[in-house]
């Protein structure tokens, strides 16, 4: 059995192409980083540090490595000859990869299998965006593409923070992860993975993922921000953080159990579980790597804005999610290019202008006083501009 892989980053090392090995596939990572690949190419394995409760190490060989720049035919060839892709590149990098998934599909031998194609992407229903560049690309009839390929959606989840100095290609991260798949795709043949979890309805795991481990992780990057910790799991340490990061997943909670019937109990024991993994002191997680990209963080459909307007649209006021918002306005990291977008977008729009450019909201939505007060705290006039 064989796998490609798109990205062989830290996730793409520690958590996709682990899972892969050891479902027992030899594992092809492609990436245009030449540095990474070449020492990939050059070194036979590498260990996964798996870091918390239980920690263990897994190494993982029987590996190839491919730059999707310079060997694009190489990868297509072996793309051709897969059971399965995945990609850990990031969502707005997939429309790039889909003219050579889609060669290498319509150069599939037609007695193969169904090529079976997930993105294990941090955004929602990544794999159907890859799924329609995909379709706009190919070189054949819908149809066609149907019977040769096939895409499932998928929900991710494990904590991999930036790595050690002098690591190399070894990898920590933490012990607790989670691979859930849509199984209806696969018309009965899914793939044998051990650890993924198959479910019928994928879309509230991706919400219950989300609004509680991406929401809550960057609202401890914003509140430990601003209190001056280094690390998240300082920032959890500090009570007046943890609080309101509680608060916060207490007012996703209660979104998550109205819109998708999940248990109160169960979906209270899940935030548990999420708090307890951002207090992980063996994890070297920073509020600054964690609160990058913070005009993202902020859009219509992501961690913040999502279930705020989620709760504001059911009458109820998200203080806490609010709260979040604000911290995220006053954050700052070196070289970080959002930061200096979302900086010129409140120096020089007027408050009701950038609530719209930075969250998307419009101006009839219930939520879009609230968020409009907090952005004229921190916008023009409160620039010098």
């Amino acid at each position: 059995m064989k796998a490609v892989h798109f990205g062989a980053g830290n996730i793409g090392r520690g958590f996709v192409g682990l899972l892969l090995h050891e479902a027992g596939y030899e594992v092809v990572f492609a990436d245009v980083a030449d540095a990474l690949i070449g020492q990939l190419a050059s070194t036979p394995s590498y260990v996964v540090h798996e870091v918390g409760e239980d920690p263990t190490t897994r190494t993982v060989d029987n590996y190839r490595a491919l730059n999707s720049r310079s060997q694009e035919e190489e990868v297509i060839a072996e793309i051709a000859t897969a059971d399965i892709v995945t990609t850990a590149v990031g969502p707005s990098v997939l429309k790039f990869l889909a003219p050579v998934i889609a060669r290498a599909i319509a150069r599939r031998d037609r007695e193969l299998e169904p090529l079976q194609i997930m993105a294990c992407e941090n955004a929602i229903n990544a794999t159907d965006l890859l799924h329609r560049e995909v379709e706009h690309t190919y070189d054949g009839a819908a149809l066609d593409l149907a019977a040769r390929a096939v895409f499932a959606n998928t929900a991710v989840d494990r904590i991999v923070p930036n790595q050690a100095e002098g690591q190399g290609l070894d990898v920590t991260v933490e012990t607790f992860f989670e691979w859930v798949i849509d199984r209806t795709p696969f018309s009965g043949r899914t793939p044998d993975i051990p650890g993924v979890t198959w479910v019928d309805d994928l879309a509230p795991y991706i919400e219950r993922k989300l609004f509680t481990v991406n929401t809550g992780h960057a609202a401890a990057a914003y509140f430990g921000y601003a209190a001056g910790a280094e690390k998240i799991a300082d920032a959890m340490a500090d009570e007046s953080v943890a609080s309101r990061v509680r608060a916060v997943l207490g007012e996703t909670k209660e979104l998550l159990v109205a819109r998708h019937g999940f248990d109160a109990g169960e979906q209270e024991a899940y935030v548990q579980k999420i708090l307890h993994r951002f207090s992980n002191q063996h994890l070297p997680d920073t509020v600054v790597r964690v609160g990058r990209a913070p005009l993202r963080k902020l859009g219509r459909s992501e961690r913040f804005v999502a279930p705020a307007a989620g709760l504001a649209e059911r009458g109820m006021n998200p203080e806490a999610l609010l709260g979040a918002m604000e911290a995220a306005l006053s954050f700052s990291a070196p070289d970080d290019p959002e930061v200096a977008a979302l900086a010129e977008i409140l120096a020089t729009q007027d408050p009701a202008e950038a609530t719209t450019s930075i969250t998307g909201l419009d101006a009839g939505h219930p939520l879009f006083g609230a968020v409009r007060d907090l952005v004229a705290r921190h916008g023009r006039g409160q620039h010098g501009s």
